[in-house]
């Protein structure tokens, strides 16, 4: 499990519960009128329906692996990597390539263990090269499409609180002949729909979407050092070059600044 995802939800929500308690002069009857199924009912399924419209069943059926990523999914240290690269390629150097096979199995890095299997069965390097790249981009995309959807659950989710808000609203204006603590009440519980809109917003569907695309950056840097390594060794080459062109590639990667959305703009007029 990752705490720091899991810390953060309760820290998170932790504090804006307690802060709204604490307001509230700890009226635990205050803490309850937060919780409005019809609120949750216009927000929540209108979130959902509208993020079912705008992508396809296909990659729907991705957002369960999206969770579980965000909470479960391991981090590669990219120094273990390079470590583990060099020792690969010492003892290809010594035993040839077909002692790498017995690797296939403790390799822990899917990407790495992939590109073992095709050097030991002899595949061509310049195909080795393609299907490693072809299964990292297809990997990214699948990260790139799960905070898509996040992202526009977080940009619906607001949405629909303030249309919960405004139909609460105007169900109250029907009303306004009835007593004044009835009104007083039915207008605190339509506000319930615009919290439950922002914060869901702002506390899990966009942080959900920041955190994958880090995973994806992340697992994105540690791909293509899996790459270079694996045709590194394939080539034969000395693992001390091979250590310092990793260690060089690290190094880039990690001081490479993201591209500003006018950068961004500039190289797709080109």
């Amino acid at each position: 499990m990752d705490i720091g995802a899991i810390l953060g939800v309760i820290i998170g929500l932790g504090g804006i519960l307690l802060g709204y308690i604490m307001e509230a002069k700890w009226n635990m009857s205050a803490f309850i009128a937060l919780i409005q199924p019809t609120a949750a009912a216009i927000v929540f399924g209108g979130t959902i329906g509208a993020v079912m419209l705008s992508f396809p069943m296909h990659d729907l059926k991705k957002l369960g692996w999206a969770l579980k990523t965000v909470f479960t999914k391991k981090e590669y240290n990219e120094h273990e990597i390079i470590d583990y690269i060099v020792n690969l390629s010492e003892k290809a150097r010594k035993e040839g390539l077909l002692s790498l096979e017995g690797e296939v199995q403790t390799a822990e890095n899917q990407l790495l263990k992939r590109g073992i299997e095709l050097v030991v069965d002899g595949v061509n390097q310049e195909l080795v090269k393609e299907i490693l790249l072809s299964e990292l981009e297809f990997n990214e995309a699948k990260y790139e499409t799960c905070a898509k959807m996040c992202e526009s659950a977080g940009g619906f989710s607001p949405t629909m609180g303030v249309l919960g808000t405004v139909m609460g609203m105007v169900n109250i204006l029907s009303h306004m002949g009835s007593d004044t603590n009835e009104l007083a009440h039915a207008i605190a519980v339509a506000f319930i729909a615009t919290m439950y809109g922002v914060m869901f917003a702002n506390l899990f569907y966009i942080p959900f979407a920041v955190r994958l695309k880090a995973k994806a950056e992340k697992e994105n840097n540690v791909g293509r050092l899996v790459v270079e390594g694996v045709l590194s060794i394939q080539s034969g080459e000395n693992p001390r070059i091979i250590a310092e062109k990793l260690s060089l590639a690290f190094t880039e990667h990690n001081n490479q600044k993201p591209k500003s959305d006018d950068e961004e703009t500039k190289e797709e007029g080109k």
